[in-house]
C-alpha cells in the first residue's frame, strides 16, 4: 500500500460519515411533521328541490307604438290666425287645435244662403202665378199653365242646390276651425301663426298620438306561434313590458294579436299587445323588453336557478348526498325565469342542490353547507 492511498481512504469515511448524519436529522424532522388528514369540508350554500306552479314566459324586444296616430292636416287653404294647443299637450277628441281665417268661409256661407232667401221668394210669386192661372180655367192657355208649373219645379229644384250651397259653405267654414279628430298627446308643431297653408300640401300642422290605450309591437320565434296560438283559445294572454334592461317593470296589458304573416328573413311573428297606459309609462317609440305569459306549468320541479351549471356534457346540479358530499346529476331545463327554472329531468322536489360556492365543488366534495333561507347552521358532520 502506497502513502498516497491512506488520505483517500480517509475522505471516504468522513463523507459516508455526513451522508449518515443529513439522512437521521432528514428522517426524524419528517417524523415531526403532522401527517395530512382528509381535506376540509368547503363551505356552500343549498336551497331545497320544489314543487310549484311555474309561468312560462317567452321574453322578446318590442316598441311602443301609439295605438291611433294621427297627423293633422288642413282640409281648406288659408291663413292660420290662431294655434291654440301646446306641444306636447294632451288634447280631447274634438278640442280646438288652430284657427284658418275664416272670413272668405263666412262670407260664402252668407252668399249661398242670401241665394237660397231669392230663390224661395221667387218659388212663392210663382206658386202665386199658378194658383190665378188654374183659377181661370178656360180662359187660360195649357201653354201659361204648363210654363208656370214647370217655372215651380225649376225654383224647388234650385232651392234644394242652394241648400246644398249652403251646406257646403258651412263645411268648408267648419274646416277653418281645426279639430283633434282623436284624444291624445300633440307632437311638436310644424306651422305657425301667419303660415298659410293649402290642403293640398304634404305638410302636417301636428301629429297626435294616443296614449290612453297604448300598443307594444314585439316579436317572438316562429317555433312558438303553434303555443301561442294555442294559449290564446284559452282567453287573452297577459304581456309585461319592462326597461329596454329588463330591471324595472312599466306595464301589464294583453295580446291584442298575431300577425297573419311570419317574417321569412329574420323567423319571427310579429306580436300586438294593449296597455291601459293610465300613468303614462309608456310612451311612443320607446323600446321595452318584454314578457308573453303562454303557460302556468302545474306543481312543477323548480330549482334556483343559480343552481344551475354548464358543463361540457350540457346542464347540472351539485347536489348534497350521502354523508353530505356532493354529488354531480345532469339536468334538462325546460326554461328559467324570475330566478329559478323549470326541471324536466334529472332532480326530484326534496333534495338539496348547491346554489353557491360551487366553483370550489367537485364531485364527492365534503359540504359544510348553509340553507338559502339564512340558517347558518353546518350541515356536514
Amino acid at each position: 500500500m502506497s502513502k498516497s492511498g491512506m488520505p483517500r481512504w480517509g475522505s471516504s469515511l468522513i463523507v459516508l460519515a455526513i451522508v449518515g448524519i443529513v439522512a437521521v436529522v432528514w428522517y426524524r424532522m419528517d417524523e415531526r411533521k403532522p401527517h395530512a388528514g382528509p381535506p376540509p369540508a368547503v363551505p356552500v350554500t343549498i336551497a331545497p328541490v320544489e314543487k310549484a306552479d311555474f309561468p312560462v314566459y317567452l321574453s322578446g324586444l318590442g316598441t311602443v307604438q301609439g295605438f291611433n296616430t294621427v297627423q293633422v292636416r288642413t282640409r281648406v287653404d288659408g291663413e292660420i290666425t290662431q294655434i291654440v294647443f301646446k306641444e306636447g299637450q294632451f288634447v280631447k277628441e274634438g278640442d280646438l287645435l288652430a284657427q284658418i281665417d275664416p272670413r272668405p268661409f263666412q262670407a260664402a256661407l252668407d252668399a249661398a244662403k242670401a241665394k237660397k232667401v231669392q230663390d224661395e221668394a221667387s218659388l212663392n210669386n210663382a206658386h202665386l202665378d199658378l194658383a190665378r192661372s188654374t183659377k181661370l180655367g178656360e180662359f187660360a192657355t195649357r201653354q201659361t199653365v204648363d210654363t208656370q208649373r214647370a217655372q215651380v219645379a225649376q225654383l224647388t229644384a234650385q232651392i234644394a242646390g242652394d241648400q246644398a250651397a249652403i251646406d257646403n259653405a258651412q263645411t268648408q267654414l267648419d274646416y277653418a276651425s281645426i279639430r283633434a279628430p282623436i284624444a291624445g298627446v300633440t307632437g311638436i308643431r310644424m306651422v305657425d301663426v301667419g303660415n298659410i297653408v293649402t290642403a293640398a300640401a304634404q305638410t302636417a300642422i301636428v301629429t297626435i298620438a294616443q296614449v290612453e290605450p297604448i300598443s307594444v309591437i314585439f316579436t317572438a320565434p316562429e317555433q312558438q306561434l303553434p303555443a301561442i296560438a294555442n294559449a290564446m283559445k284559452g282567453g287573452a294572454l297577459k304581456v309585461e313590458a319592462y326597461t329596454s334592461d329588463g330591471r324595472k317593470k312599466l306595464s301589464d296589458g294583453v295580446l291584442a294579436l298575431i300577425n297573419n304573416q311570419v317574417d321569412s328573413t329574420s323567423g319571427t311573428i310579429r306580436l300586438k299587445a294593449t296597455f291601459d297606459n293610465k300613468d303614462h309609462a309608456l310612451w311612443p317609440g320607446l323600446s321595452v323588453s318584454t314578457r308573453l305569459l303562454v303557460e302556468t306549468a302545474k306543481d312543477a320541479t323548480v330549482v334556483p336557478e343559480e343552481a344551475v351549471q354548464h358543463g361540457t356534457d350540457g346542464l347540472f346540479v351539485f347536489a348534497v348526498g350521502e354523508g353530505n358530499k356532493a354529488v354531480v346529476k345532469p339536468i334538462k331545463v325546460r326554461v328559467s325565469g324570475g330566478g329559478r327554472s323549470l326541471v324536466e329531468e334529472g332532480v326530484s322536489p326534496g333534495e338539496q342542490v348547491v346554489t353557491r360556492g360551487q366553483y370550489r365543488v367537485q364531485a364527492g366534495s365534503l359540504l359544510a353547507a348553509r340553507v338559502a333561507s339564512g340558517d347558518t347552521e353546518p350541515k356536514a358532520d
